[in-house]
Order: C-alpha cells, then sequence, then structure tokens
C-alpha cells in the first residue's frame, strides 16, 4: 500500500500543480473534523472536497470510524477525481476493518473507473456548496443536494 500511495501522490502533484507556487492545505482529515463541528454534529453528511485543495492524508481508508469531540462517525470514503467524495453517519463505533478493506479491493479490482465516472457526474451535478474553516484557510466542499439541518437520513 504504501508504493500505491506514492504513485497515486506523485500523479496527482503532477495533474494539480498550482501555476506560481504551492500554498500551504489543510489535510482532508481536518476538513472532515471542521465540517462535522461547524454543522453541529449532524446524523449524517455526504459531500466532496477537491484534492487540489487538501492533502490526502487518508488515503487507503474506505470505511472507517472517526471520532468528533465525543460522536462517533462511520465514514464511506472513495476517490472519485477531481474530488473525494465522503458520506459519514452517527454511529457507534465498531471493528470497520472487514468492510475497509471489502471496499478497497473492489476499488482495486475495477481499476478505479466507476469513482473516476462517480467524480466527473459529481461536476456536473453539484448544486451546493459550504466553506470550512480550516488552519490554512478556508476550502469549499460540494453537496450533489442541500442537506437539511438536523435530518435523521
Amino acid at each position: 500500500m504504501p508504493l500505491l500511495r506514492q504513485l497515486h501522490e506523485a500523479a496527482l502533484r503532477r495533474l494539480l500543480a498550482p501555476a506560481g507556487g504551492a500554498a500551504a492545505k489543510p489535510k482532508a482529515s481536518e476538513v472532515l473534523s471542521r465540517h462535522l463541528r461547524q454543522r453541529g454534529l449532524p446524523h449524517w453528511t455526504s459531500y466532496c472536497v477537491k484534492y487540489s485543495a487538501v492533502r490526502n492524508d487518508q488515503f487507503g481508508l474506505s470505511h472507517f470510524n472517526w471520532q468528533v469531540d465525543g460522536a462517533n462517525y462511520h465514514v464511506l470514503r472513495t476517490g472519485c477525481f477531481p474530488f473525494i467524495k465522503y458520506h459519514c453517519s452517527r454511529a457507534p463505533r465498531r471493528d470497520l476493518a472487514l468492510q475497509n478493506a471489502a471496499f478497497t479491493a473492489l476499488k482495486l479490482l475495477n481499476a478505479g473507473i466507476p469513482t473516476l465516472l462517480y467524480g466527473i457526474g459529481s461536476w456536473f451535478l453539484v448544486s451546493v456548496t459550504e466553506t470550512v474553516h480550516t488552519s490554512c484557510g478556508p476550502v469549499t466542499i460540494y453537496f450533489l443536494n442541500k442537506e437539511d439541518e438536523g435530518a435523521m437520513y
């Protein structure tokens, strides 16, 4: 997995190289935590963030627990270029290692083609944006539909 991560990061650096120098970017995990806090630890949320806006510190994680201020979330995460897609549901902590391995294996087996198509489709379907305030400045996240505040589903 470390070699795959290095290849992935090198390819993204080439594709997303900024003109005129690199600005500091927050970790994707910081954007995730801050978004959940800004929303008041919602029951669920589903958003995309551009690869070019963050450092992808959660590479290789497809389904995992994420703790924020005492609330646990089950996070489904996938790279769908030009985005990283997150679907988060508040739920008790459990062992998600088997599901994480299964989702990761599926992504490798299908060579990422479905996730690439999902990313391209998302680019055209984004209807709502929100700004997440991070230690490195504001980051825009994207939603395919408007989320109702306080909604359970």
